[in-house]
């Protein structure tokens, strides 16, 4: 073979492993269009900075702006806090750049040698609505208090909203992709453009953010091979047998989410075939605000013409699998009514079973929002080992079924 033969074998295995490495196939690599705001799919009320005004790149992970948080937004152990948006790839069809946003924050002091290691927080619901993205509204003290411990041990925090909070577009709520592919795309966003990071990353999250947490760390390895995951933590973790319970049960908050996530996922979907004439305005009105914990729900039969048992039947998306790649802790409060204890007991199981490193433990006392700061004893010297490069060995041989209180 001749040197003139050879580059043009050389140029196109250089072109296939840049096509490989963006996690995408090659027609994702077409740039996306210019985000159109949506206010059926629930935004609006945010400022300029969450729309994209040209059409969108076609490299997921690339940090398009940012700017510095409000006050309000900012977290007492941190040395800043930016306001971020981000390219990544709608997790729906699976190959259109989109632009996602979020939040990063670096600690007090100065970088340790080789830059901060990273927790990727995936955060909770906070409704469907723009203005209910975390990098715009307020956190809820929990998450505050809970990041603020994680700064406090040496960590920037990169926080994602998910496609379709802040930005244009639906967010398809529970949905594995968008889901996974927003967290891992804000970490790569954030890598690419902040030298003071340290591609050393644990993925964290609660309840919605564990769903998320976990689809990212199942995710990485085919979408984003470059970040250096070197564990996962996640509480409150739900499956999909999880929010078809709390359906059935009547949780308005739940059915209303299931079917702005269906109208996300299929522009042909019309709610108002459900919905009756009652239950329209309280639909649309949960379009434009967020939950709020302790409100009173709303009766399904104000709501519904009937049950819609098509959608609880895929509430939320299941896992591709539970075979991770790396440790991964999983912690359940035995007074959560919202994810119980049993269940997430049954995906640790599930997990153990491929041959994944799990380490469960359960929180006596703790509901859905306790846990998550009862479990830093475990989750700061798990994450410490993981990072340090220590064996975990997980407990998949002794941990048992969650006691009965």
């Amino acid at each position: 073979m001749t040197a003139r033969s050879i580059a043009p074998s050389i140029v196109l295995v250089c072109v296939l492993a840049a096509v490989l490495a963006s996690g995408t196939n090659a027609g994702a690599r077409r740039q996306g269009p210019k985000p159109v705001p949506d206010p059926a799919q629930g935004d609006g009320g945010v400022s300029a900075f969450y729309t994209w005004d040209k059409q969108v790149p076609a490299t997921p992970g690339r940090l398009l702006r940012q700017e510095p948080l409000p006050e309000i937004l900012l977290l007492e152990n941190a040395s800043k806090g930016l306001r971020v948006l981000y390219t990544s790839t709608d997790g729906v069809g699976g190959k259109t750049p989109i632009a996602a946003s979020g939040a990063m924050f670096v600690p007090k002091g100065p970088a340790p040698a080789g830059g901060w290691p990273i927790i990727a927080w995936a955060h909770g619901t906070t409704g469907v609505a723009d203005v209910c993205a975390p990098s715009w509204a307020p956190r809820s003290k929990r998450d505050t208090d809970y990041l603020k411990a994680w700064l406090a041990q040496g960590y920037a925090v990169v926080a994602a909203d998910y496609q379709g909070l802040g930005t244009p577009g639906g967010h398809p709520w529970m949905s594995v992709r968008s889901e996974g592919w927003s967290v891992l795309d804000s970490v790569r966003a954030a890598l690419g453009a902040f030298p003071q990071l340290a591609n050393a990353v644990v993925i964290v999250g609660q309840s919605q953010g564990a769903h998320a947490a976990l689809s990212a760390a199942l995710l990485a390895r085919a979408y984003a091979p470059a970040i250096n995951v070197k564990s996962t933590v996640a509480t409150g973790v739900p499956g999909p047998q999880s929010f078809a319970r709390l359906a059935r049960q009547g949780s308005s908050t739940v059915l209303l989410l299931m079917l702005y996530r269906a109208m996300a996922v299929d522009p042909a979907f019309r709610p108002s075939d459900y919905l009756t004439e009652a239950g329209q305005p309280l639909f649309e009105a949960a379009g434009r605000t967020c939950p709020q914990p302790g409100a009173p729900p709303v009766a399904v039969e104000t709501l519904f013409r009937k049950m819609p048992e098509d959608l609880i039947a895929s509430a939320a998306e299941a896992y591709p699998t539970l075979r991770f790649d790396h440790p991964v802790l999983i912690g359940a409060g035995l007074d959560d009514k919202s994810v119980l204890a049993e269940e997430q007991y049954s995906i640790a199981v599930d997990a153990c079973r491929t041959g994944s490193t799990i380490e469960t433990h359960y929180y006596a006392g703790k509901d859905h929002g306790g846990t998550v700061s009862a479990s830093l004893v475990h989750s700061v010297p798990f994450v410490k080992k993981t990072l340090a490069g220590e064996t975990v060995t997980g407990n998949c041989a002794s941990v048992g079924p969650p006691p009965r209180n």
